[in-house]
Formats: structure tokens, sequence, C-alpha cells
């Protein structure tokens, strides 16, 4: 958790909070990179939230080498979501509203990097893992390689 949302929690508490966030859907060889979360052991798509002032391009290759340890190149948007409620362990409650960028690899060897994930692996569309389903949505629209950004309407 970055310093700038720590000091946010301390004032509103574990109310819900709308933030910005990226999430990568990293190819490599037709295979997409995934980590499984320590929290509750389900597969995500690795990314996180943008610190104030950064650039979410910079927030997805800083976000990326942080939880899989894969040095990533953002190369387009494939779009932008507003994820369901999410509630953490700890009580916090937050509505992501997230882009999503295709990434290349350029460097780093994929493991578990930080203490957020507790394996990472790349995976061939057809054999993904039981994961948090709106990212299946974002794999899907990611390898058809549509050069346009998708959204979803009410």
């Amino acid at each position: 958790m970055s310093e700038f949302l720590r000091n946010l929690r301390r004032k509103v508490g574990h109310d819900p909070l709308l933030l910005p966030a990226v999430t990568a859907v990293v190819i490599q060889s037709n295979r997409v990179l995934l980590m499984q979360s320590k929290d509750n052991g389900q597969w995500y798509l690795p990314g996180g939230s943008t610190d104030p002032g950064e650039q979410p391009a910079d927030a997805i290759v800083r976000e990326v080498e942080e939880e899989t340890g894969v040095i990533v190149e953002p190369t387009r948007i494939v779009g932008v979501y507003a994820d369901p409620q999410s509630r953490y362990a700890n009580g916090d409650t937050v509505w992501y509203v997230s882009t999503i960028f295709a990434c290349n690899v350029v460097g780093g060897a994929a493991r578990a990097n930080d203490d957020e994930a507790m394996d990472v692996r790349f995976f061939s569309p057809e054999s993904l893992p039981a994961m948090y389903p709106p990212h299946r949505l974002r794999i899907e629209q990611a390898m058809k390689g549509i050069e346009r950004a998708q959204f979803l309407r009410g």
C-alpha cells in the first residue's frame, strides 16, 4: 500500500474508495502471465493502484515487476473497466477503475516477487486456471489483438 493510500485510510477508515488502477495482460509465446494471490489463493492478472502523479503506463511496468519479477513494455490499451466492489481481509473496501494494458516481456524472470503473490506462471489461453472472472474477458480481448480500446456500458 502506498503512503498516499495509507494516509487516506487513516482519514476514511474502511469506507469504500474509488481508485484508479492498472492491469497487465502480459503475453509471451501466446501464453499469459498470471499471479496467485496469497490473500485468497485466486489467480489474477498482475496490476494495482497508480500512485499520485504516476502515469498509468509507468504504474503497470512497476506493478508487474514488483509482483512477478517480469519487466514489461506496455504496447496498447486493451480497455478501461470498473471492477466489482472488493473487500480486503483488513476490512478496506474499494472500487477500482482499471486501465488494462497489453504488454510484452522485455526482461526479468517469472517468480513470486513480493508479499502479494504465492505463485507466478505463464498459461496458454486454453489452460487457464480458475481465476477472478473479470480477468478472463480482459485476456480474451487482449489476445484478439483489437487495436481499439474496449469498454462496457451499463
